[in-house]
């Protein structure tokens, strides 16, 4: 495994996250986004991962500054990807979008350069025909807040190169993730197989009347002694990614719940500015959400 210039195309909240987990170790990184708008608001949330990583990690101010000098920022794909030995893409999940984007990768890369997607829902089965070079395409998805949970999870499709796979595990140990190798597509991975059918069904609930945001994750948070309820992590996550998600499921299905849900997140949440922890409020509002106070599990 020779990777050292890794590019992050995409720098949401995860985005975000993954290029600076490289760059703490030791990794020449450059995050690639379509404005300044969007390159702003990524190194904004990198500062405040610093923050984190010496409260979390034991990490010195210099470990953290360090990291951040071996960042570079551009919105010109060309120039993002001019060095790369991977591009590890974290753009919305919509499938127009990606599909556009690695076909306008494909043709910008290097001939040796390694393309990953940590797509949540969608297969890289999808994509591998639009970028030019399916052997070397796979996926490679990590979990929100990845500097403490830290999994990767590496998918292959039918057609990525074995030693394709093999590297992309060593890059995933060597950015310190637990590598976790999944020989078949899945949709959802092992991670997000799980997780999502249980959003959904907490979201579910919220649209059909059922019960309150509060009194779901109540529940959840009593009856198994989890940390977090559902719309606890689905803050966490972002409520754009949870929009999509359901967006795409909505016109896959027809089913009226799912539109129900869509456009609850989209009028209620989306369209309010309530994005989630990120932007300080969602479900709940941040830094003391509600289901920190000492008496959210009483009566």
């Amino acid at each position: 495994m020779n990777y050292k210039n890794i590019t992050i195309a995409g720098s949401g909240v995860l985005g975000s996250q993954i290029a600076y987990q490289t760059a703490f170790k030791g990794f020449d990184v450059t995050v690639y986004d379509i404005n300044e708008e969007a390159i702003a608001r990524s190194q904004q949330r990198i500062a405040k991962l610093k923050e984190n990583y010496k409260r979390d990690l034991k990490a010195s101010q210099e470990e953290v500054d360090a990291a951040y000098n071996r960042m570079l920022f551009k919105m010109n794909l060309t120039e993002a990807v001019t060095d790369a030995d991977l591009v590890i893409e974290a753009i919305p999940e919509v499938v127009d979008i990606k599909m556009s984007f690695y076909k306008e990768l494909g043709a910008l890369a290097p001939e040796h350069t390694i393309f990953a997607t940590n797509s949540s829902t969608l297969l890289p089965s999808q994509f591998a025909e639009a970028t030019g070079r399916p052997e070397k395409f796979l996926a490679l998805h990590f979990a929100n807040t990845i500097w403490i949970n830290n999994t990767a999870e590496i998918m292959m499709h039918p057609e990525t190169d074995l030693n394709v796979f093999n590297e992309v595990m060593a890059f995933a140990k060597a950015i310190g993730m637990v590598a976790l190798p999944l020989y078949k597509e899945q949709p959802g991975y092992i991670l997000n197989s799980l997780l999502v059918p249980f959003l959904e069904a907490a979201e579910l609930l919220l649209v059909k009347e059922v019960a309150d945001v509060h009194t779901i994750d109540k529940t959840w948070k009593i009856a198994t002694g989890a940390p977090l309820g559902p719309f606890a992590i689905l803050d966490v996550i972002g409520i754009n990614t949870a929009y999509n998600i359901v967006k795409a499921k909505a016109e896959a299905t027809g089913k009226e719940e799912y539109r129900k849900l869509a456009n609850l997140l989209k009028t209620e949440y989306i369209d309010k500015g309530k994005l989630g922890r990120a932007t300080g409020e969602g479900f709940y509002s941040y830094p003391n959400p509600a289901f920190m106070e000492p008496d959210f599990l009483k009566n």
